[in-house]
């Protein structure tokens, strides 16, 4: 992405001013092989996987591993998503890494690989690397070598409520943002919430402003920008106004702005228990929506974000990303065989049948049932460009500005304009 090493001195300020102390967090890997006088390796494993059923799945996989690996111990710490990027945050300022931890590639990966506390890849897992899906391992390529490998793959787009939908009077999902505006209306006029957005967690607020930039200035123009170091230009400008206009409409639930996203009353609760009719979300969505909420069976009908008129971009430019897992640098050789397991085919259509992921082993898509699993996936298949997550394509301090700066737009606190110059000043600071 062309975003400069932030140096281990950044790293610390970082974590100084998000009032992080490293001396409180113990337990992570150094340049040990996790072994014990009885040969036993233990290694700790921290992920994001805290809603059901990939809690129990995931921790059923380690037990699994572990029966065939008699002498290898998998120490699990599962944190909710802020909460795992604030320790990462102080983690990496101290240099201690977990053996295996969660990553979503792109910018922040590359600055973790530029302080050295990454593991390159390349050579440990060519056997069988080269066999998982391409797209799904290009946020982990940093200059052709390999330091993550994915477990999923996805795009963000809208979840809806089909009976609500209907409800309204709107026969089928709006392909331009002019028929989407529209569709908000219809759905406000008959006193249904048209939008379920956590707010007080900024990152789902940040994709409609990453989306509308991607419509209005096309997928390359995002890169461009960031590479250039400047997101003044008329259609990221454009970008903010369109999200204002939506804003106006007052769409979203009661109480957005203090609602966070997986909790009782969240945002996918809201959809899954059928008081939001749509939320803009990644392949995940339904498995969250039923373990917050009550899921919506048939009910539920997936769609992509509308094209803009007079946009650059198009409705087949993509946004969104996967999960994956990289290892702390000098992470035993166990840990590699873990990433292994994790991405073999029985592994994968574990996953595909219990939690829903995309497949990134080839052989896995023929496990896959749900219709709107499989809608998202022949959108990606036909994606004719593809845009990773902006707070992690982009350096960690610029990808927090964007997020930072959109909810203020969200909260009527900074204007179109303001949130332009906030992230190329930003950017900027970055150089």
């Amino acid at each position: 992405m062309g975003d400069p090493a932030l140096s281990r001195r950044g790293f610390l300020a970082a974590s100084a001013a998000a009032g992080l102390g490293v001396a409180a967090l113990s337990g992570c890997g150094d340049d040990s092989d996790g072994g014990s006088s009885d040969g036993t390796t233990t290694i700790e494993w921290w992920n994001i996987s805290t809603t059901q059923p990939a809690k129990n799945v995931w921790a059923s996989l380690a037990k699994k591993f572990e029966a065939q690996n008699p002498k290898v111990k998998i120490k699990i710490v599962q944190l909710e998503n802020d909460a795992y990027k604030s320790k990462m945050t102080a983690l990496i300022a101290s240099g201690k890494l977990p053996d295996i931890f969660h990553t979503w590639g792109g910018g922040v990966l590359k600055q973790q690989v530029d302080v050295g506390l990454v593991e390159d890849l390349t050579d440990r897992t060519k056997p069988w690397g080269d066999g998982l899906l391409s797209v799904a391992k290009e946020p982990y390529l940093l200059d052709d070598k390999v330091y993550g490998i994915p477990f999923d793959i996805g795009m963000i787009g809208f979840w809806y409520n089909k009976a609500l939908f209907k409800q309204a009077g709107i026969s089928e999902p709006p392909a331009t943002w002019g028929a989407f505006l529209e569709a908000v209306s219809k759905l406000k006029a008959k006193n249904i919430t048209p939008i379920a957005l956590a707010g007080k967690e900024k990152w789902p607020g940040m994709y409609y402003w990453a989306y509308l930039a991607m419509r209005t200035a096309g997928a390359e123009a995002l890169e461009k920008a960031y590479d250039d170091k400047d997101f003044t230009g008329t259609e990221f400008v454009q970008a903010g106004a369109h999200l204002k206009t939506l804003v106006d409409l007052q769409p979203f639930q009661k109480g957005f702005l203090n609602a966070a996203y997986s909790t009782p009353t969240g945002q996918a609760a809201a959809v899954g228990n059928s008081k939001a009719a749509m939320e803009l979300m990644g392949q995940w969505a339904p498995v969250v929506q039923a373990d917050s909420g009550k899921g919506l069976g048939d009910d539920l009908g997936f769609f992509p974000f509308p094209a803009v008129e007079g946009g650059k971009g198009a409705i087949t430019e993509v946004f969104g990303g996967g999960g994956g897992h990289a290892l702390r640098r000098g992470a035993p050789q166990a840990a590699v065989d873990f990433l292994k397991f994790f991405a073999s085919e029985a592994t994968d259509v574990e996953l595909v049948k219990k939690t829903g992921v995309i497949p990134v082993v080839p052989a896995a898509e023929s496990a896959l049932t749900d219709p709107n699993i499989k809608l998202v996936q022949a959108q990606l298949k036909g994606a004719t460009g593809f845009q990773l997550y902006l707070d992690q394509a982009y350096a960690p301090a610029v990808g927090q500005e964007v997020n930072d700066s959109v909810a203020a737009l969200i909260a009527g606190s900074k204007s179109p304009e303001q949130v332009a110059q906030s992230i190329t000043q930003a950017a900027k600071e970055e150089q």
